[in-house]
C-alpha cells in the first residue's frame, strides 16, 4: 500500500492526535544526537538555576527577588524532567554533572558574574533564556514527534514557562535597562554569541566556531554575597521595634486588626527565600530532587511574602509607608551559621508552627477577623508548612538521624544566632521605632473608623515589650 492511500478508521486522528501519518514516517534525531541535546538543555536550565539563586539574595530590588524565586523554581523542575528523560534513554551513568563544553561553562559564568542588576538581567533574559528557547523549538522540529515524543513534550511544557520567563524579563528590561547602557554592553553581548558559536550553539547542533573562549566579568569567579539588601521602600531595614506574635498570641487583643499584623507576618517572610538561597548556594554535591524541593520551598515563602503585600494592597493600606520590615533574621543566619546550621533552625522553627499555636491559630484568626483574604492566604499558608515539614523531614531529619537529634541540634543553633538589638540601635542603625499605632490609624481611617484608645494604648504598650528578644519566627 502506498503510504499517501493509507488511511485511519473513518478518518479519525491517527497517531493518538499527536501528529501526521507523514510526520511520523520521517526520519528524525538518534538515540545519541537527541541525548547530546538534551544533556545540553539540562545544563542550561542547571546554570540557570544556580544563577537565580547566587544572586537573589544580594538583589536589593524586591520584586526581582520574587521573580528569582519563581525562575528558580521552573528551571530546578524543567532540570528534574530532563534527567528523568535521559534516564530513560540507555545513559547509565547520566553524566549530566560533566561539563559538555567549556565554552558553554564560561558562558554562564559570564552571566553568573554579571556586575550590575541590569548586566543579570540581559545576560538571563536577553540572551540565555532566549537562547534556550530557539533550541527548545529546534528539538522539537527536528525530532521524529512519535518515536521522540516523551521529549517533544517535556520541551513543549518547559517552553509555556521559558515563554512567561522571558516576557517578565523584557518587562523588566525596559523598565530598567537604558539605551546607553545597552550600548555599552554591546561587546559583551558579542562575547556571548561568540561564546555560544564556539560551542556549537547552546544545545550542540551546529559546527563548532573555532577559537579559545575568553572570559570578561569571570575572570574572577563569582563569589556568593550572603548579605541581604533591600531597595528604598525597605526603610529602616534593622527596625525590630514590634514584635508580630505578641500581638497575635495574646487573646485580650480582637482579631480584626491582627489581620494587619497576620499581612505583616506574610510580608516579613522575604527574608525566607534570602536565607534559603544561602543554603541551596553553599550546598553543593546534593541529588538533584534535594535542590527541586528546597527551591520548590523558597519559592512558596516568596509567595507568602506577596500574599502579605497584597493584603496590605486590598486593604487599601501603603505598606511602604507605614510598615518596616527587617533583614536581621536571614542577615544574622547568613552571617553566623553554617549551611547546616542554618538548616537546622529552619527546621526548629518549622516544628512550631505545627501545633494548634501555630498554622492552625493564625487561619483561626483570619476566619475571626472577619477578612475572607486573610482566611484563604492563611489557609494556603498553613499547607505549605505541612510540605515544608516533608521537606525538611526527607532532607534534614534523615540527614540527623533522627527527629529527636534534628530538634535538639536546631535548637543548639538557633541558641547560638545574635540578634543584637541594642546592638542595631547603638550603632545608629535604627531607633527601632514602633510603627504599629500609625498604621492602626491608617486601617480605621481607610475603613472609615475611630481607633480604639485601649488598642492604641495596648499597641503601644506590648509592641517593644519584648522587642529585645529574638524573633520567635521570621519564616512563620
Amino acid at each position: 500500500m502506498p503510504p499517501e492511500t493509507y488511511r485511519s478508521y473513518r478518518d479519525l486522528p491517527p497517531v493518538a492526535g499527536i501528529t501526521s501519518v507523514p510526520e511520523a514516517m520521517r526520519l528524525g534525531l538518534s538515540i545519541d544526537d537527541c541525548v547530546g541535546r538534551l544533556k545540553r538543555h539540562h545544563w542550561a536550565l542547571r546554570r540557570l538555576h544556580q544563577i537565580f539563586i547566587a544572586r537573589l539574595t544580594a538583589e536589593p530590588v524586591y520584586e526581582l527577588k520574587m521573580g528569582f524565586s519563581l525562575h528558580a523554581h521552573y528551571c530546578a523542575e524543567h532540570a528534574a524532567a530532563w534527567r528523568k528523560r535521559v534516564g530513560e534513554m540507555r545513559e547509565p551513568p547520566l553524566g549530566l554533572d560533566q561539563v559538555p563544553h567549556i565554552a558553554l561553562e564560561i558562558y554562564f559564568d559570564e552571566i553568573l558574574g554579571a556586575p550590575d542588576t541590569e548586566t543579570l538581567l540581559l545576560g538571563i533574559y536577553g540572551h540565555a533564556l532566549p537562547a534556550l528557547r530557539v533550541a527548545l523549538r529546534r528539538h522539537m522540529t527536528e525530532t521524529n514527534q512519535l518515536v521522540d515524543h516523551p521529549s517533544f513534550r517535556i520541551c513543549r511544557f518547559a517552553l509555556i514557562e521559558i515563554e512567561e520567563m522571558i516576557g517578565y524579563g523584557e518587562r523588566c528590561l525596559a523598565q530598567l535597562l537604558s539605551r546607553e547602557k545597552r550600548l555599552a554592553l554591546a561587546e559583551w553581548l558579542e562575547s556571548l554569541n561568540r561564546l555560544l558559536r564556539q560551542a556549537g550553539g547552546l544545545d550542540g547542533s551546529a559546527p563548532e566556531e573555532t577559537g579559545t573562549p575568553e572570559r570578561q566579568f569571570s575572570k574572577t569567579p563569582a563569589a556568593y554575597n550572603p548579605a541581604p539588601r533591600r531597595d528604598e521602600r525597605f526603610r529602616d531595614s534593622y527596625n525590630m521595634g514590634v514584635h508580630a506574635e505578641v500581638f497575635l498570641y495574646d487573646e485580650h487583643f480582637p482579631a480584626p486588626p491582627k489581620t494587619l499584623m497576620m499581612y505583616y507576618k506574610r510580608l516579613r517572610e522575604i527574608d525566607v527565600p534570602e536565607m534559603m538561597a544561602s543554603i541551596i548556594a553553599q550546598t553543593p554535591g546534593q541529588p538533584w530532587d534535594y535542590y527541586v524541593d528546597m527551591t520548590r520551598q523558597l519559592w512558596d515563602e516568596a509567595r507568602h511574602a506577596m500574599m502579605g503585600e497584597i493584603g496590605f494592597v486590598r486593604a487599601g493600606i501603603d505598606w511602604q509607608k507605614f510598615v518596616r520590615v527587617n533583614f536581621t533574621w536571614s542577615l544574622a543566619l547568613n552571617t553566623q551559621l553554617t549551611p547546616i546550621e542554618r538548616h537546622s533552625v529552619l527546621y526548629f522553627i518549622e516544628q512550631g508552627l505545627m501545633p494548634k499555636t501555630g498554622k492552625r491559630f493564625e487561619w483561626e484568626v483570619g476566619v475571626a477577623s472577619g477578612d475572607p483574604f486573610s482566611a484563604m492566604i492563611q489557609d494556603y499558608d498553613w499547607a505549605d508548612e505541612v510540605l515544608h515539614a516533608r521537606i525538611g523531614r526527607d532532607w534534614y531529619v534523615k540527614q540527623m538521624g533522627s527527629n529527636k537529634a534534628a530538634t535538639a541540634y536546631g535548637d543548639q543553633c538557633w541558641s547560638k544566632v545574635l540578634i543584637d538589638w541594642h546592638s542595631y540601635r547603638e550603632q545608629g542603625l535604627t531607633q527601632h521605632e514602633n510603627w504599629w499605632p500609625a498604621l492602626y490609624r491608617e486601617w480605621c481611617r481607610v475603613h472609615d473608623e475611630e481607633p480604639d484608645p485601649a488598642i492604641l494604648a495596648y499597641a503601644t504598650s506590648y509592641a517593644t515589650a519584648r522587642a529585645d528578644l529574638k524573633e520567635l519566627s521570621s519564616s512563620g
